[in-house]
C-alpha cells in the first residue's frame, strides 16, 4: 500500500490521490509511466514526480523515519508490510492508570519471531535499546496510554519510528471496544489461564508477585505474551480490509 500512496508528497491530499487512482493509476511506477494521463495540473504532476523519485530513494534506504514524518499518523498502517521485518509489538502492564502516580511493571515486546519481557525490578531499563532497535511500533491504545507511560519513565526514547495504533484502523473498519472484545470478534482465541484477565487483574497478579508469589508474574507475563502476539494476528487479518476499503472510499469520492 505504500506504494500506492501519495499524500505523503508535499501539497498532495486525498482528494488528488483518489484522482490518480480513479485514472487506473495506483503505483508509483505506474505514475511515472502514466502521469500525463491523471486530470490534474501539470505543475502538481511535477510535484508527485519529484515526490516519487525521493520516495523511492528513500524506501531503498530503509528511511522509516522519513514515512513516519510525512505520512499521516492515521495512514502509517500503509507501510505495515514494506517495514514488517523490522516491527515491534508492544504492549504494558502498570500499577495503575495514573502516568503521574502509577509505575509500568511489564513491557513486552514481540518482533514477530520471539517475545522479550521486561519486568519492573529485573531487567526493564533494558527495554530502551531494545525498543530503539525497530523501524515500526504497533499497539493498541498505545497513543493514549502506552507510549506516554514508557515516555514518561525514559524520556530519552524518542518514538520516531512508524506507529500503529490498531484502535483507530479497528474502528474504520467498525470493530470498537476493548482488545479482548476486538479478538472475539475476530475469532482470536485466548489460553484457558488468560482468557479471564483484565487489566485491572493484571494489577492484582502484580501485587501478588511483589509479595513472594511468582506464580502470579508468571501469569502476568503470560497474559502480556498473548496481547502482543494477538497484535499481530490482529493487524494481519484487518490489513487486507483496509486496503480493499481506502480504494472503495476513494472509488466513492471521485
Amino acid at each position: 500500500m505504500l506504494t500506492s500512496t501519495y499524500i505523503h508528497i508535499p501539497k498532495v491530499g486525498k482528494s488528488t490521490e483518489h484522482k490518480i487512482w480513479a485514472s487506473g493509476i495506483t503505483t508509483w511506477n505506474e505514475f511515472i509511466k502514466h502521469h500525463d494521463t491523471v486530470p490534474i495540473p501539470r505543475s502538481k504532476r511535477n510535484v508527485i514526480l519529484e515526490g516519487i523519485d525521493e520516495s523511492m530513494e528513500r524506501l531503498d534506504n530503509r528511511d522509516s523515519e522519513f514515512f513516519a514524518n510525512t505520512l499521516p499518523g492515521s495512514e502509517h498502517w500503509r507501510a505495515y508490510r514494506n517495514f514488517s521485518n523490522s516491527i515491534a509489538y508492544v504492549d504494558i502492564e502498570t500499577t495503575g492508570l495514573s502516568k503521574s502516580d502509577d509505575h509500568i511493571t511489564v513491557i513486552g515486546v514481540y518482533n514477530g519471531d520471539h517475545v522479550k519481557s521486561f519486568v519492573h525490578g529485573i531487567n526493564l531499563d533494558d527495554v530502551e535499546d531494545e525498543l530503539n532497535k525497530y523501524e515500526f511500533i504497533v499497539t493498541y491504545n498505545g497513543a493514549c496510554f502506552d507510549l506516554p507511560f514508557i515516555k514518561k519513565e525514559y524520556p530519552e526514547l524518542e518514538f520516531n519510528q512508524l506507529h500503529v495504533d490498531l484502535m483507530y484502523p479497528l474502528r474504520k473498519l467498525g470493530l470498537k471496544g476493548g482488545l479482548k472484545t476486538i479478538e472475539k470478534n475476530l475469532g482470536i482465541a485466548r489460553s484457558d489461564d488468560t482468557v479471564e484477565i483484565s487489566g485491572f487483574y493484571a494489577v492484582v497478579l502484580w501485587d501478588r508477585y511483589q509479595k513472594g508469589d511468582e506464580g502470579a508474574l508468571d501469569l502476568l507475563l503470560k497474559y502480556n505474551r498473548e496481547d502482543i502476539v494477538n497484535l499481530e494476528t490482529i493487524l494481519d487479518t484487518i490489513h487486507p480490509k483496509l486496503v480493499d476499503k481506502t480504494f472503495s472510499d476513494a472509488n466513492n469520492t471521485v
